[in-house]
């Protein structure tokens, strides 16, 4: 007789889910890493999802949006801005995902932070970007103490 392993639990599928988009760098846990669901064990950071609940109209968490009735799943991310959508859009993305996942239930998504797109690398022999600054930071010409909180004045 051979067992099969347990399914993944949902919070963990909706995490697989939702950092497949191209735009999520990555789940957060939002203020005081409130936005988590808790696992044997461990715990799924981003996402906060009950797979025992199934919708009960007498619950008082419960709520309809949309036809989609049970308590809701939250995923809070991090995405690469700019996107090739707004942020609306790319919020509503990110929900079909999860509903893909955990059905037809209300999706909270809550955009905690952007990070800028990574730039594309110039060609080799092209011209450099306009406003681009050439070196590490800290190596540009020398500076002196302004007043105090305030930056220092360039000496160029």
């Amino acid at each position: 007789m051979s067992e099969q392993p347990p399914a993944q639990p949902l919070p963990e599928r909706v995490a697989a889910a939702v950092l497949g988009h191209p735009a999520v760098v990555r789940l957060d846990g939002g203020p005081f890493g409130s936005v988590a669901s808790y696992l044997p064990g461990r715990r799924v950071v981003g996402v906060r999802a009950d797979e025992a609940h199934a919708p009960d109209t007498t619950d008082a968490t419960d709520r309809t949006v949309g036809g989609a009735t049970g308590e809701p799943v939250e995923v809070a991310v991090v995405v690469r801005w700019p996107a090739a959508v707004s942020l609306p859009v790319l919020a509503e993305e990110i929900a079909a995902l999860v509903r893909e996942v955990a059905g037809e239930r209300p999706v909270d998504v809550t955009v905690a932070d952007l990070v800028p797109a990574p730039e594309p690398v110039p060609a080799a022999g092209s011209a450099p970007v306009a406003g681009a600054v050439a070196g590490p930071p800290g190596s540009g010409p020398p500076t002196r103490p302004g007043p105090a909180g305030t930056p220092g004045a360039r000496l160029a």
